[in-house]
């Protein structure tokens, strides 16, 4: 794969961003934006079927993340900065115009990358995480609700400092695959959800593993937390958001995100489509939280297909 794949750093905004790239880009430019706990990797399979079907392919590491420089304020985190971050990643490379795949956490600032800049956009595909204006609240789950947890500050830090990197991704991974929200009891933290002889899923090789940790280790988690968990309740919603370009949800059906407040009515009672007029909503029967990972020849084949019908120009 890595024959297939460039790697370059952008000067971006103060700070060096890592970028992957695949694909001649004939028909188009389609920009792929990770999660937690993601990097550029996570979008290996869509890459390369992007660029096989004459798109250029394109995946940074945020900032923060991956490859790319630490903001040397992690506590000032914005997403804010991501959608900045992401118009200059577009100026960098002489695009005018892309479609978004994204996925978890990324969402956020891609759909406000949307709203903002529709002349940027040709379109979103969004893994896992539909357009909730405000974000969601949290306050029906228990205090051992994940995200609840590692918002405090310091305390993912601290349960993750008690394990080596490629265990912390091996647990997250494994926890996060499954049906259920991940909830500690009041004597544990998350990362003792997760029995040590559980293994991977038979998707997620040794050899992902290994790239997701050497990653890690370069980056850390403080950032990765600051960014993904610690401002989710400083973003303001967005007034008489309106989309003026296609959006398509894909849900795997086993995503424990359906178990999010709200999320399950905002897909099937029709509210989304108030802010998204023209919406398509697909889901995957056996899909987990990381279905483009767990079932890429589906993934590929609803984006490729979606990209045809939505061609991506300037």
């Amino acid at each position: 794969m890595e024959q297939q794949v460039e790697h370059s750093h952008l000067p971006v905004r103060g700070l060096s961003l890592h970028v992957a790239q695949a694909g001649k880009g004939e028909l188009g430019t389609v920009v792929f934006l990770h999660g937690f706990p993601e990097i550029w990797y996570s979008w290996r399979h869509q890459m390369l079927a992007v660029a096989a079907a004459g798109y250029r392919a394109v995946a940074p590491d945020w900032r923060g993340y991956g490859l790319s420089d630490q903001p040397p304020e992690p506590e000032a985190a914005s997403y804010d900065d991501l959608v900045e971050d992401l118009l200059a990643i577009l100026d960098a490379l002489s695009v005018p115009k892309a479609f978004l795949v994204v996925k978890d956490f990324g969402a956020m600032p891609a759909y406000e990358f949307a709203l903002r800049h529709p002349s940027r956009t040709c379109g979103v595909m969004c893994l896992g995480v539909p357009f909730l204006n405000g974000g969601s609240s949290y306050t029906s789950l228990p205090e051992g609700f994940y995200i609840l947890r590692w918002r405090e500050p310091g305390r993912a830090e601290a349960d993750f400092g008690r394990y080596d990197v490629k265990r912390v991704v091996q647990t997250i991974y494994v926890l996060f695959s499954r049906r259920e929200i991940p909830i500690a009891k009041e004597d544990q933290e998350i990362m003792d959800l997760a029995d040590l002889s559980t293994p991977l899923p038979e998707w997620f090789t040794e050899d992902d593993l290994a790239v997701y940790a050497s990653l890690y280790e370069k980056s850390g988690f403080r950032y990765p937390m600051e960014m993904t968990y610690r401002t989710l309740h400083k973003r303001k919603p967005i007034e008489d958001p309106k989309f003026q370009v296609p959006v398509f949800v894909v849900m795997g059906e086993k995503d424990y995100v359906f178990k999010f407040p709200s999320v399950e009515s905002v897909l099937k009672d029709g509210i989304m489509e108030k802010f998204a007029p023209d919406l398509k909503i697909t889901y995957i029967p056996e899909g987990s939280h990381f279905v483009q990972e767990q079932f890429p020849d589906k993934v590929n084949d609803l984006l490729v297909s979606f990209l045809k019908d939505h061609p991506v120009s300037a």
